[in-house]
């Protein structure tokens, strides 16, 4: 066994890019813990900056549906099922199309488009886009869809439906139970086109043991600052964070950061 375990963990990054992955890792789950989203706008555009997008994706999405399991219990209870429920059917339907994209896109496009989506959602609620009804079914479903789409190409499908969710009338709360039940039954689709498109590797498992024990205490620790923070804390906090990683994230960037 220990030859095993040896022989899984020689399939890692090199020291320096081990380090970055845990320290976007550990930031990704403080965020993550806190707001309900926002681990993969943080995570996969650093990750995909040193390592193959598919391997991030399959990682990150190993990683989330595992680690964040103890949050679903509570976010049931308090999600909004009827916009909920369409959303998830979408993103259920359209991520395997996603997953061939990232199969067969080239590395450098994925990385300028993931850096784009995450920056123009945030403009959007930066800007106070914001609607008081309640969303019809359709709505829900097409949302759901295009997020289920960016699942399956870079796993940020966070943006359509944080846009959706947060430019509503319902409290920080509810929004952040809508946000941890919809990655929670959306990631099952996603893992199964992972599985199908032969993304996980030993390397893949690999990463996922060495970030686990991060990502579990940093989403702890920000679920512990959500539990104490004022409502008006929680939109700045989560919206700063995830500009700075869009932002360092960036193709252009990599001179002078890598």
């Amino acid at each position: 066994m220990p030859s095993a375990l040896a022989d899984l963990f020689a399939q890692l990054p090199a020291p320096g890019t081990l380090a970055l992955l845990i320290a976007a890792i550990a930031l990704a789950g403080a965020v993550r813990g806190f707001s309900g989203f926002g681990a993969a706008m943080i995570f996969m555009p650093a990750a995909a900056s040193v390592i193959e997008p598919p391997a991030a994706a399959a990682s990150f999405l190993l990683l989330d549906t595992l680690v964040t399991l103890p949050l679903l219990a509570g976010a049931v209870r308090r999600c909004d099922w009827p916009t909920v429920i369409p959303a998830c059917v979408g993103a259920s339907l359209v991520v395997p199309l996603g997953a061939w994209i990232l199969a067969r896109a080239d590395t450098l496009y994925l990385r300028w488009s993931l850096s784009a989506i995450v920056l123009i959602a945030l403009a959007l609620l930066v800007f106070g886009y914001r609607y008081t009804r309640a969303p019809g079914r359709l709505a829900s479903f097409g949302v759901g869809a295009f997020a289920g789409l960016l699942a399956g190409v870079s796993q940020v499908s966070a943006p359509p439906v944080v846009v959706f969710w947060a430019a509503g009338p319902k409290p920080p709360s509810v929004i952040r139970a809508n946000l941890i039940t919809f990655f929670a039954l959306a990631g099952i689709a996603a893992f199964a086109a992972f599985m199908f498109n032969g993304f996980y590797s030993r390397a893949v498992f690999a990463l996922f043991l060495v970030l686990a024990p991060v990502y579990g205490l940093a989403i702890f620790l920000g679920a512990r600052g959500f539990g104490t923070a004022s409502p008006q804390a929680y939109r700045p906090v989560a919206y700063g964070i995830i500009l700075f990683s869009a932002i360092s994230s960036l193709p252009l960037l990599d001179p002078w950061l890598r």
